[in-house]
């Protein structure tokens, strides 16, 4: 069973842009580097800020609850500014240490973020820990071909930034990697232990070129097999540096 890595995919504002980048270094026990490096913090949050650990998704500005926000692009240049785009929005470029930029970027957000929830509050860093949903240093690693099955299934074309994934493989059999589970894969120079499968929340029902829901895709899952998973998260064991079309080989 061999693919080919189609696309690396990071999110340096967790779920406040995604950015296809070429190659990436992978460190043993790290997760994607620069992926989900800050967060947004809500008023509801269970924390003070400034966050000292790894917190629960549930503390943080996300797509499940305001689906505007998965419209939102990000690009990151190398002295570490990133550009947010949205289509209802003009373009923001900030420094997300920077407190002047901290606050452009909590006004920015205002108008993408329904006036019934708990309202934007402070941008969050922790050094060393990504902010991810997981607290494990995990790596999201996801099938073109399930993609296409699942797009299939819905009757209209999907677009991976649904799922917020890192590594996107293209050739292998659709639903294949359901079976990875406790297996290695070599990509690249890097060697990755696949963990557990990802189960998907209601931000996957939203189209990211809109930011607005259009699909029922936790019952489309279910129904085609049985539960709400797509795609697998990973660990590196081995770093390496991967690259757009090494091959993805199961070991």
């Amino acid at each position: 069973m061999t693919g080919r890595l189609s696309h690396i995919v990071r999110h340096p504002i967790k779920s406040i842009g995604h950015e296809d980048i070429q190659s990436a270094p992978l460190m043993q026990g790290r997760v994607l580097p620069f992926d989900r490096v800050w967060a947004v913090s809500h008023e509801a949050a269970k924390f003070e800020s400034p966050l000292g650990v790894w917190a629960r998704k549930q503390n943080f500005v996300r797509g499940v609850a305001a689906p505007k926000l998965m419209a939102i692009t990000a690009r990151m240049a190398q002295g570490g500014q990133i550009t947010l785009r949205h289509p209802e929005q003009p373009d923001l470029t900030l420094d997300p240490d920077r407190a002047e930029d901290q606050a452009r970027l909590i006004d920015w957000l205002k108008p993408l973020w329904p006036d019934s929830r708990p309202a934007p509050r402070a941008v969050e860093r922790v050094e060393g820990i990504a902010l991810a949903d997981m607290a494990e240093p995990y790596i999201s690693l996801l099938s073109l071909a399930s993609l296409t099955a699942l797009g299939q299934a819905a009757g209209v074309a999907l677009s991976r930034h649904r799922f917020r994934g890192n590594l996107w493989v293209e050739g292998w059999a659709p639903w294949a990697e359901r079976d990875l589970v406790g297996k290695r894969l070599r990509i690249g120079g890097a060697v990755l232990e696949v963990a557990m499968p990802i189960t998907r929340c209601r931000a996957t029902c939203t189209n990211p070129e809109t930011g607005v829901e259009d699909l029922e895709m936790l019952e489309l899952l279910e129904r085609l097999n049985g539960d709400w998973h797509f795609g697998c998260y990973a660990t590196v064991i081995e770093s390496g540096t991967i690259t757009l079309n090494d091959t993805v080989e199961v070991l």
